[in-house]
């Protein structure tokens, strides 16, 4: 798999770009930014743009997701369904963050961890619930390599205080689905620079010494 990173987002938010060097089969995870720039790419490498995988709601993550559709129309615009209130009300978020308002994306499809048949070529994309930074906040997992949005950064976690925010349900998706995921998964989070599980596991100091 080949990554790209594009973390020029609103608050630093990062869109990524992913994709199968093989079949040339890719997905977009998040929408903050850079259409031009992954559009040129998509060109270059010929690639099918199969998939915007939404890792949340919030307005710093589907800011672009209209645009962005509208580049790649063949692609499928998948989150989960407790976050499409988030997204309804996207106007009020831009209002609140105090940025100009943006277009709600049409969603394509809805997703939770029944979902089944999301591949980019032979690499299936495993859908993680993670509520707690919101009421419906996912992760994808794609081989070793884990986008987690705003559920866990690298020696952090989301916030809990935002809309369909809860400090214990954060905290329980991390211990009970992200920290039983082996250890050498590279989690590439919606803000900040990458980290691992076993890392966080050690390190991260929202989850004293249970994991060490």
């Amino acid at each position: 798999m080949k990554l790209e990173i594009f973390p020029n987002g609103i608050y630093g938010a990062i869109t990524y770009l992913i994709y199968d060097e093989k079949s040339k089969d890719a997905a977009i995870v998040d929408c903050t930014s850079s259409i031009n720039e992954i559009k040129k790419i998509a060109q270059e490498q010929n690639l099918n743009v199969k998939y915007i995988l939404i890792t949340h709601g919030h307005f710093d993550h589907v800011y672009c997701t209209h645009e962005m559709k509208k580049t790649f129309p063949n692609a499928l615009i998948l989150m989960h369904k407790d976050d499409l209130e988030l997204l309804e009300n996207l106007e009020v978020q831009c209002s609140i963050a105090g940025v100009e308002n943006t277009k709600i994306p049409c969603v394509d499809g809805l997703v939770d961890e029944n979902s089944k048949n999301l591949k980019l070529g032979d690499q299936e994309i495993e859908v993680i619930t993670t509520k707690g930074h919101s009421k419906g906040g996912v992760c994808y997992l794609i081989g070793k390599i884990l986008f987690s949005g705003d559920t866990l950064f690298q020696n952090s976690i989301g916030r809990y205080d935002l809309w369909g925010g809860s400090e214990a349900e954060l905290k329980e998706s991390i211990t009970k689905k992200l920290f039983t995921l082996d250890e050498d998964i590279i989690v590439y989070p919606g803000h900040g620079d990458f980290t691992t599980i076993k890392e966080e596991k050690i390190n991260n100091p929202y989850f004293g010494e249970r994991y060490c």
